[in-house]
């Protein structure tokens, strides 16, 4: 394992779980939003987009933990990925988790990340582009997704690791031997 891909629903956990994982690994995290997002809510262009991923990969040539995973990056990320571990937790688990983050964003309005100006609000938390439509409308249609490709004979050769719960999630953490 050293080409890690975290994927799972909004409120999995994935960004949590990808930094534990890399730090115990000593390998690079890379957080896709942090990549995808600018100032504003404005979307990088596909192509300033796959240039900072392939960077960042290029630049963790000994191993990387990529959290989250959007269509348009399957396949360079999962060209060179060796594993993927699956957030596969319950909806109202999700959805718990999700309310949590959300409200405890808006009202620290820290930013999200680093290379962009972005926070939480109440008026994008209601609007038509809400984390929370997104999640209603994608959590059926990504586990049948997710599915799919791990079935699919062209990432056969991937490992695929599907973790059910946090407490699975926590028991597989701690059975990952720290490098030295």
């Amino acid at each position: 394992m050293k080409f890690i891909n975290i994927i799972g629903t909004t409120g999995s956990g994935k960004s949590t779980f990808a930094r534990k994982l890399a730090q115990k690994q000593q390998l690079q995290y890379i957080e896709l939003d942090n990549l995808l997002w600018l100032d504003d809510w404005q979307e990088s262009a596909d192509d300033a987009f796959f240039c900072k991923l392939k960077s960042n990969m290029e630049a963790a040539a000994t191993g990387w933990v990529i959290d989250n995973l959007y269509t348009r990056s399957i396949e360079m990320i999962w060209s060179q990925v060796d594993t993927v571990i699956w957030l596969d937790y319950s909806f109202s688990l999700n959805l718990y988790r999700l309310t949590k983050r959300t409200l405890s964003r808006v009202l620290s309005q820290q930013p999200l990340w680093e290379n962009s100006n972005n926070r939480e609000n109440w008026k994008m938390m209601l609007s038509r582009k809400s984390i929370f439509l997104w999640m209603f409308q994608k959590y059926p249609q990504n586990k049948q997704r997710y599915v799919a490709m791990m079935q699919d004979s062209k990432y056969q050769h991937i490992q695929f690791i599907r973790l059910t719960s946090p407490k699975q999630t926590e028991a597989f953490l701690k059975q990952i031997k720290a490098v030295q």
